[in-house]
């Protein structure tokens, strides 16, 4: 095989992303089969082929199912709505097509168990399935990765994450399907506090083990949209519904190590747009990171002199750093669109290669545990195993 056909469900905020990463990928990456942007299935005829002409599709198609019965398609990316995510997902590993889907990978732990055991029935034919955590293949969080395992920062004490955002604080902003339950899954805890989740688990090698959280919703009540796009929309007059997801989730956690951490998801964060933000303290050292200096890691190595020690901030644009080597040259940062190409260079190779590719449908069925777990302990108000 030379090359890879790709069929991408869903065209809107994800959709975009996604297509931009498999126009990118070949570009600047050395990969072993070529992807192929074959089709692009959306729910409105019209609007996916208005679509497919704008972001790069050779076709479009309204009938998601019908991609399933091509030859030309030998992936299945799913970036639509999270209630929807298991019944394409399934249907597509069970008809043997690689499968990488947007996260969180499902609305509740049953549907992710039913998505991670398709993909275990799938993998015994061949076929690869993947989340697509995208904020794993930052290289500044790469590097973090790196520098845990080689026992930089000793033994782990305290994990602190954060994901903070302000797209919904004005409460005239409109109701989107982010904030039905049904459609979502739950609120800021689903669609960023998984980030977060995986991100932190990414760089310990560890897992959560045990959590206690809470969660709240600011405004219970929004003007329907009339329009919607990515994150923003055009309020109905007069018309409101129930906002039926959290607005923050904050949570308590035990890694499976010992280490402790601390999590914050909102969307009420006046001023702060994409602060995903993490900090690992260590018996030997400590590092940070914030999204929104994405090519900045910052790291203190306890060992060193304390009268020459301290934070030292280290830009992520060397050759040497993860993926950076295929890009510009050093000092001439990446943004966020990268880390989708990133997710698709490596998605393509572990296909080619008949490699498990990570995060896998077992990795994104135990962040989905966390998240029901947190959503339990809110409720009960008590410690919760994962």
């Amino acid at each position: 095989m030379t090359e890879l056909g790709i069929a991408l469900i869903g065209h809107a905020f994800m959709g975009a992303a996604h297509s931009q990463a498999w126009r990118v990928a070949p570009h600047f990456f050395d990969l072993p089969v070529r992807p192929v942007m074959s089709v692009l299935a959306g729910r409105d005829a019209d609007r996916t082929r208005a679509a497919a002409e704008r972001l790069g599709w050779a076709e479009a198609t309204s009938d998601w199912k019908s991609v399933l019965e091509r030859d030309d398609v030998h992936v299945v990316d799913i970036c639509t709505p999270g209630d929807t995510h298991a019944e394409i997902a399934v249907a597509a590993l069970d008809a043997g097509k690689h499968v990488l889907c947007e996260k969180p990978m499902a609305n509740t732990v049953a549907e992710a168990v039913a998505m991670a055991e398709a993909a275990e029935r799938a993998a015994k034919r061949g076929v690869r399935a993947m989340v697509g955590f995208s904020y794993r293949r930052v290289p500044a969080l790469g590097l973090a990765r790196d520098l845990v395992a080689q026992g930089r920062l000793g033994r782990i004490h305290h994990v602190r994450a954060q994901y903070l955002q302000d797209w919904i604080v004005d409460p005239a902003a409109p109701l989107s399907w982010r904030l039905d339950k049904e459609k979502a899954g739950s609120g800021a805890l689903g669609d960023i506090g998984a980030h977060i989740v995986d991100a932190t688990q990414f760089i310990l090698g560890d897992t959560i083990s045990e959590v206690m959280g809470t969660l709240v919703t600011f405004v219970p009540e929004r003007p329907l949209a009339s329009t919607h796009s990515g994150l923003s929309g055009t309020a109905a007059t007069g018309q409101t519904g129930p906002v039926t997801v959290d607005d923050a989730a904050l949570f308590l956690a035990r890694f499976g190590s010992g280490a402790l951490g601390s999590f914050e998801a909102t969307r009420f964060a006046n001023g702060r747009k994409n602060a995903l933000r993490i900090e690992i303290n260590g018996s030997a050292g400590s590092l940070a990171f914030d999204f929104e200096d994405m090519n900045v890691l910052q790291f203190f190595d306890g060992t060193e002199d304390a009268a020459v020690s301290g934070f030292r901030r280290i830009m992520v644009t060397e050759p040497e750093h993860p993926y950076v080597a295929a890009w510009w040259p050093a000092g001439h940062g990446l943004g966020y669109e990268h880390a989708f190409t990133h997710q698709a260079v490596d998605f393509v190779r572990a296909v080619a290669e008949g490699t498990d590719p990570a995060p896998s449908f077992a990795d994104g069925l135990q962040v989905q545990r966390v998240l029901a777990a947190v959503e339990d302990s809110a409720s009960s108000g008590s410690w919760q195993q994962v």
